[in-house]
């Protein structure tokens, strides 16, 4: 007999959901990684003109599933390097379903408390877990983007209040301007959020071979405009090299100038959580704010940046409204106040079922699984021929394979063959094949397929 409460349709179309997801998933392992067509040839096969008619949802479903299939890259194969995009735990994609079911709005602490929690909870996890300063509060937000500009917003505002200017009930028209100094090989969305928060271009300060910011030309070009309000921007992960700034000296000079100090961690800051490479981020502690995306380095699915900001209050001012119509907790902040989004989504379900899956000892373990399999992409395209051309301290392995044009054919073959994914890029000046491990489900096995996936590029671009 049927529950007089259930519809029938839902579940028959969360069922199909369910084969849909379960027949992609079993077959990543063994997926070509790349896509199959390009846009255009979709934009043909699923599109045309918006019908009058509506049509069946579970046909609708079977349509979309069929038609985007061919569309999809394999972002979540184990053999998928070219970004620094990780995978995602089965718990975690459980969980992200279970948020869309339960549709909270989270801005508010106590209209969705279950989501509150959660990211109470989660929060004090991650303070303890990655070594951050007790009373630090965190934001979640989309990704690393948003993350940089919650902390570089919070930044803003502590510098400017200093000088007795209240950027946010007079903007930035006749505002004491506002330094920002930063390495020379930061990444571009700390650029990008500086724009949205009309700072305009950052001052750069020259960095070594490895990326790492240089820290007696930071103390140099701190001392130039010592009475300038300052924002220094740090770098936990550089993107191509892997490297980590120099911490300790860093914050120290910065602080002793009265610069707020910024960490962009989107995946180096979960060095913290491991005993064996927590000296990567020795010092990072004494920054002020720090930005990491969770669908990095910890597996779980898009949409869970995370902005953590030491001072509460700036962290709030700098983000925080208020309304006659909403409904605020007495003393502990709003979510909507530690993040760019009024609306949210509870991403921190996701967060607190990965982490509780894991525990402190897991996360460890998948980072340092990271780390061992990038060392051992960087032995194995050595003992191709291959060039590496960074120190592999964490998760970056940035290889040349000749002189340009040779390294270019290398990426055009190993993208056509479709067994693995890397991306090209430019560094220092040469044609660089970067590999960028960041999935939980890679094995030693994926390692090695990949690697002969490279030997056979190799092999061919030479003959060429």
């Amino acid at each position: 007999m049927t529950d007089a409460s259930s519809d029938p349709q839902r579940d028959t179309l969360l069922r199909r959901a369910l084969e849909i997801a379960g027949a992609y998933l079993d077959g990543l392992p063994e997926r070509r990684v790349p896509a199959g067509q390009d846009t255009d040839t979709l934009v043909a096969a699923m599109g045309g003109p918006l019908p009058a008619e509506g049509a069946d949802p579970l046909a609708v479903l079977d349509d979309l599933a069929r038609l985007a299939e061919p569309g999809l890259t394999a972002h979540s194969s184990p053999r998928f390097f070219g970004f620094v995009i990780g995978g995602t735990y089965p718990v975690g994609i459980a969980a992200d379903w279970l948020t869309s079911v339960w549709d909270q709005n989270s801005g508010l602490r106590e209209v969705t408390p279950a989501a509150s929690a959660a990211r109470e909870v989660v929060q004090g996890w991650l303070v303890d877990l990655l070594g951050l300063p007790a009373g630090t509060t965190m934001g979640t937000v989309t990704g690393g983007l948003m993350a940089n500009f919650t902390g570089l917003a919070a930044g803003r505002h502590a510098v400017l209040a200093r000088t007795g200017w209240d950027v946010e009930q007079r903007g930035l028209q006749g505002a004491p301007r506002v330094r920002v100094l930063v390495g020379a090989e930061r990444h571009d969305t700390v650029d990008l959020a500086l724009r949205y928060l009309g700072l305009g271009a950052p001052e750069p300060v020259p960095a070594d071979a490895q990326g790492r910011i240089r820290v007696e030309a930071l103390t140099a070009a701190l001392a130039t405009q010592p009475d300038v309000p300052t924002v220094v921007v740090l770098q936990a992960g550089n993107v191509h090299s892997g490297a980590f700034d120099p911490f300790a000296d860093a914050v120290q000079t910065a602080h002793e100038h009265g610069a707020w100090v910024h960490v962009d961690g989107a995946f180096g800051l979960w060095a913290g959580a491991s005993p064996r490479l927590r000296h990567l981020v020795a010092g990072y502690e004494g920054a002020d704010s720090w930005a990491s995306d969770a669908h990095k380095t910890l597996n779980v699915p898009y949409d869970s940046g995370l902005a953590f900001v030491r001072d509460s209050a700036a962290h709030r001012a700098a983000l925080g409204i208020h309304a006659p119509y909403l409904l605020h907790s007495a003393g502990a902040p709003e979510p909507l106040e530690l993040g760019p989004e009024f609306s949210q989504r509870g991403r921190s379900f996701v967060l607190w079922a990965t982490l509780r899956s894991l525990g402190r000892d897991g996360v460890a373990a998948l980072v340092e699984r990271l780390v061992a399999h990038a060392q051992a992409f960087a032995d194995g395209v050595r003992a191709i021929g291959g060039e590496v051309l960074n120190d592999v301290v964490f998760t970056q392995v940035c290889t040349a394979w000749g002189e340009d044009a040779s390294t270019a054919e290398v990426e055009r073959l190993v993208l056509a063959e479709g067994e693995a994914w890397m991306t090209g890029s430019t560094w220092h000046g040469r044609k660089v094949l970067r590999i960028a491990v960041s999935n939980h489900a890679t094995s030693e096995d994926d390692v090695a397929r990949s690697l002969r996936a490279l030997e056979r590029a190799y092999a061919a671009a030479r003959r060429r």
